[in-house]
């Protein structure tokens, strides 16, 4: 089994990062100016939390909050998925991009 030092050395924190930063992109080019506040800050205040509870369960020191924690960055995973199909729903985003998420 492999020991990691440091959350960043993480594999899900990779993926999970490589994912927020997409999602990032996404908002910023494809929302409209007045979803500034709405949908698309929820969406990137979602898409952070996941990568931000894996680091802050990384730290905890006892194995089951590091558990809360997982379970709390999975939660926000798919929350931003929903955030996500509601764009598409909205028409900010195509089906290509929904399916290229998923």
């Amino acid at each position: 089994m492999a020991t990691y030092n440091h959350f960043y050395e993480l594999p899900v924190y990779k993926t999970c990062l490589a994912f927020r930063k997409k999602i990032s992109s996404i908002a910023k080019k494809n929302f409209p100016k007045s979803e500034e506040f709405l949908l698309k800050a929820q969406t990137l205040d979602s898409s952070r939390s996941i990568t931000a509870n894996i680091a802050e369960g990384f730290g905890r020191f006892h194995h089951q909050e590091n558990i809360q924690f997982s379970r709390q960055s999975r939660g926000s995973l798919d929350e931003t998925l929903e955030y996500m199909f509601t764009s598409y729903d909205e028409r900010y985003i195509s089906k290509n991009i929904i399916n290229d998420i998923k």
